[in-house]
């Protein structure tokens, strides 16, 4: 049974790569099992999990506005980078899954944040490179993400071997 867990777990993983909610499947996978067992899995295993969780969403929001503000960006293209990230990740799974959707991510987040720039008042140059910064934040935090899940998904194999 626990092996299950680790294939559930790398499914995470691997959803978290399609910018799905990977990292909290494997929160969830891990936290049914030490409700199911918690002499295998105990509660500061779910912890440490709950907090790589909170912190992978905290830093994925935070990396892509925080590249559109580091290019210049105003903050509601900040803000605007973080909803067209999300939409552009949705967008870019269905024209394209796999790479779409973390094209789409990027890109999105970048016209989102050249639109909020733009809708801010700000010239084409100025939103522009708002918008580009947006893109390398977005990617960045993809890949922070990512590096999440595979920290969440070492954390879980641990346990379970060490059980």
């Amino acid at each position: 049974m626990l092996s299950l867990l680790l294939v559930i777990n790398a499914g995470g993983v691997v959803l978290t790569v399609f910018q799905l909610p990977g990292i909290w499947l494997i929160l969830l996978a891990t936290g049914l099992t030490f409700i199911w067992q918690p002499q295998i899995v105990g509660y500061e295993a779910v912890l440490v999990l709950a907090i790589l969780a909170i912190g992978g969403e905290v830093l994925e929001f935070w990396l892509a506005a925080r590249g559109a503000v580091k290019a210049g960006g105003s903050t509601r293209a900040a803000a605007c980078a973080m909803v067209g990230a999300v939409v552009g990740a949705m967008v870019g799974t269905i024209v394209f899954p796999v790479v779409g959707t973390i094209v789409g991510g990027c890109l999105g987040a970048g016209l989102a944040s050249y639109l909020g720039d733009r809708w801010a008042g700000r010239t084409h140059d100025q939103a522009a490179k708002s918008g580009g910064g947006a893109v390398i934040g977005k990617f960045w935090a993809t890949l922070m993400k990512v590096a999440v899940a595979i920290t969440m998904w070492i954390v879980s194999a641990v346990v379970v071997f060490w059980s």
